[in-house]
């Protein structure tokens, strides 16, 4: 299949089951994006642990089905399904979702995969889907649709340009936008950012000190900064709350990752009430690995993070309390937080720093972006589809 012409040979969408499907399943994408500079490939030992419900509790509220597409023997496509049962209980409208969608450039294998993924959300009672989204808004969620110029931050997606018009052809509208912001530490913090939070701390009694990660407080202390962002995000479009499971498994990761300094907790009247957390840029230490951590790619890996020391970072969560949120001492506090992550990880030599994602939609925290002087770098998006 070539420029999107119709490829006319036969498609076998089938369910992945066989130890072969899912190899070609995890593997799809080297082919995909094999001529992409732009293209990193995903560890390949940690995508299959993430489909596996024994190591992914995701999967304690939620089922999911794999299909991948053949032609002639040869992979083409892939896609998931999920039904998440606690996005049903808490917003009571019957969504389903799709996502980890792969393909060539052709609308056939587009539109069977998307199919495929309809019919076995429909037969449990769904009658609208919204994708990508992979597997939860907490994971990968959109579709890239402006910023193809350079690769992705971990933890976010990427993908060729003529997915959009493919999925909107097999009759999918735009339903939420994301954004990300690329932010230079090394650029001075600005001044009416600096002067809203010079007010805020001689007005109040305001600490900001980094994450307690010794063994003895590390739980304590992540169940605190996901309690924030329940509180803080649970307005926000989509959200579903983490559960003690999600939460554990993400202590794990932060434990391994994550340095004090990289978490900025803000205390108000000795309450904490806000947060930052930034993480190095795995994408930019994993890159030339070809997804492989043996026998070197894992001592690579060490190297590069604690020695050599990534040049990028991410910040995937930062909140308020839903409390503070509308008032200039709101804002103060998360361009506190968002300053104490910058200059550590400014003196620990990585300068640069992506702010995602955003929801369009949020003003509040797209206005204190701009106080950071942070500029928009990228676009995700989200589609639905009514399944009547």
């Amino acid at each position: 299949m070539l420029n999107g012409t119709k490829e006319t040979r036969p498609l076998d969408i089938r369910q992945v089951k066989t130890r072969k499907d899912w190899r070609d399943f995890h593997t799809l994408p080297y082919r995909v994006y094999r001529n992409d500079p732009h293209w990193i490939p995903p560890l390949l030992l940690e995508r299959k642990f993430h489909f596996q419900a024994k190591h992914n509790p995701f999967f304690q509220h939620a089922k999911a089905e794999f299909w991948i597409a053949y032609r002639d023997g040869v992979p083409v496509g892939r896609i998931t399904a999920q039904i998440d049962q606690l996005h049903l209980d808490r917003h009571r409208d019957a969504t389903g979702h799709f996502g980890f969608i792969e393909a060539v450039d052709d609308p056939v294998v587009f539109g069977r995969l998307l199919t495929a993924a309809e019919s076995w959300t429909r037969e449990s009672g769904i009658r609208r889907i919204v994708g990508p989204v992979s597997f939860s808004l907490w994971d990968q969620p959109g579709l890239l649709v402006d910023g193809f110029d350079a690769s992705p931050s971990v933890m976010m997606n990427y993908n060729h340009r003529y997915f959009e018009q493919h999925i909107t052809a097999a009759g999918y509208c735009p339903v939420q936008d994301l954004l990300t912001y690329e932010y230079d530490g090394r650029l001075p913090f600005p001044d009416r950012a600096m002067r809203l939070v010079e007010w805020a701390r001689k007005r109040n009694r305001i600490t900001v000190r980094p994450i307690r990660k010794d063994s003895k407080n590390i739980d304590q202390e992540i169940a605190l900064l996901l309690d924030i962002i329940n509180d803080a995000w649970s307005d926000n479009w989509g959200f579903v709350p983490m559960t003690k499971a999600e939460i554990a498994d993400l202590a794990t990761v932060f434990r391994i990752l994550l340095r004090p300094g990289d978490v900025a907790i803000a205390e108000y009247n000795g309450e904490p009430v806000a947060f930052a957390l930034i993480m190095p840029n795995l994408n930019e230490v994993i890159r030339d690995l070809g997804g492989k951590l043996f026998p070197f790619g894992w001592a690579k890996i060490l190297w590069r993070l604690k020695i050599k020391k990534p040049f990028t970072a991410r910040m995937p969560l930062m909140g308020v309390r839903k409390a503070l949120q509308s008032s200039p001492l709101g804002a103060a506090l998360a361009l506190m937080v968002i300053q104490e992550t910058r200059v550590f990880n400014i003196a620990n030599g990585t300068p640069i720093g992506e702010l995602s994602w955003i929801l369009d939609q949020n003003e509040g925290v797209k206005n204190v972006i701009d106080l950071v002087g942070a500029a928009q770098k990228k676009r995700y998006r989200l589609f639905e589809k009514p399944l009547g």
